[in-house]
């Protein structure tokens, strides 16, 4: 498991309601807790990895040794939004890359733990923030795509260079093509409808 960059097709995929929690999806979401603290990360989709699933994981503190901050959203919902404010935003599949980006200021969340268990967050400032910019993720949407036009003009040369490295990893075999990436995710989601 890795976490792509901006040109893989599955960051633009609108992810799957997660059908079932079983061991498997619970040893996905350790790994993904490793991968995203190992990239000093505070919140990380399934689709950055790869997978069409309808979940994401956060913990504001970036601290692996925080456990009870670590927070997994299945099937989540935003059900309320207000206010307006501005801040700075990165992504792990845009690394080095940051703008300001505007975002409700609160919001309420409704989504499932590992347990099947429902739950609903008042969340503000930082939480809300990432809680907002993880959901985007299971939308296809990615930050760069709520900025103004100029700032998203300003940023053009950055994402065209991760797109053109993104194809050069495809030429080397690093990756596949984006049909038979696309062919895949279709067959994942599949799968899961299947169980």
């Amino acid at each position: 498991m890795q976490i792509v960059q901006y040109g893989h097709p599955v960051l633009r995929w609108k992810a799957k309601p997660i059908q079932s929690i079983n061991d498997e999806l619970r040893s996905v979401v350790s790994e993904m807790f490793e991968l995203m603290y190992a990239a000093n990360g505070i919140g990380l989709a399934a689709n950055q990895v790869g997978l069409p699933l309808r979940f994401f994981i956060v913990n504001v503190t970036a601290d692996p040794a925080e456990k009870d901050e670590e927070i997994v959203f299945l099937n989540p919902r935003i059900r309320r939004r207000k206010g307006a404010a501005s801040g700075e935003e990165g992504c792990l599949s845009l690394p080095g890359l940051y703008a300001n980006v505007e975002r409700a200021e609160e919001i309420v969340v409704e989504a499932y733990d590992l347990e099947g268990e429902g739950f609903e967050m008042d969340l503000d400032e930082l939480p809300a923030r990432v809680v907002q910019h993880e959901t985007d993720h299971l939308d296809g949407v990615l930050f760069v795509d709520r900025l103004a036009p100029d700032d998203r003009l300003k940023l053009e040369p950055r994402l065209l260079g991760f797109e053109s490295d993104f194809r050069k990893q495809q030429a080397t075999g690093q990756f596949l093509s984006d049909d038979e990436i696309k062919r895949q995710l279709k067959a994942m989601e599949k799968g899961l409808a299947a169980k």
